[in-house]
């Protein structure tokens, strides 16, 4: 009879720490992000100069405005879904829950999108309103990120200040065009490509400006 003695394995042994479980991200991964934001805001930009918001327009407009919109809401999940595996705003548990949070937001205003364009009779329905809510709270919560990647300073050079100012569309960009409705669409449009188009652009051609450094 044979007598082990090894020790016994601790509830630990073998199991990857948090940090471990981490898909890292890859150079690849960032720039096809950069990319479907790039593409998703010249879309909605050419969406918002043609069909002018969505007013005054016939129903296939309406669905070509919409799936112009949401191309852009699809760029935005690929562009967090990078800020997340970056840990772009920082690496505590909050920092990256609330990323996941506006993943959710994305979510239920790409469910928004969807309604408008397919069931257009329940614009006025209570929970497709409440639905519609969370496209504005979901560009808001973009701009609280950008404020945070900027603060937190994991991603370099134009990477790290370009969010503050792509991400700040909501708070631009409404109070504006409430101030000049009749440049309401070129406003929207410009801060688009001016904005998340050209961070799109900055993802796709320097991403390793959002890798940790090699040591």
């Amino acid at each position: 009879m044979s007598i082990s003695t090894s020790p016994a394995l601790a509830r630990t042994d073998g199991v990857a720490p948090s940090e471990g479980r981490h898909r890292p991200p890859t150079v690849r991964s960032v720039r096809a992000a950069g990319i479907a934001t790039a593409v998703g805001s010249a879309t909605w930009a050419a969406g918002i100069l043609v069909f002018d918001l969505g007013e005054d327009t016939t129903r296939t407009e309406d669905v070509l405005y919409g799936a112009s919109g949401l191309l852009f809401q699809l760029g935005l999940v690929a562009l967090v879904a990078v800020q997340l595996a970056t840990r772009a705003t920082g690496t505590g548990t909050l920092a990256r829950r609330f990323l996941h949070i506006e993943h959710a937001m994305l979510g239920l205003a790409i469910l928004s999108s969807l309604q408008t364009m397919l069931i257009p009779a329940w614009n006025e329905n209570p929970a497709a309103l409440a639905l519609d809510a969370f496209w504005p709270l979901s560009m808001l919560g973009m701009c609280a990120i950008g404020i945070r990647i900027a603060i937190a300073g994991r991603w370099r050079g134009p990477a790290r200040f370009w969010p503050l100012g792509a991400e700040s569309w909501a708070p631009v960009v409404i109070p504006a065009s409430a101030a000049l409705p009749d440049l309401a669409g070129p406003i929207g449009a410009g801060h688009l490509l001016v904005g998340y188009a050209c961070l799109g652009l900055v993802l796709a051609l320097r991403p390793e400006n959002t890798l940790p450094r090699e040591r």
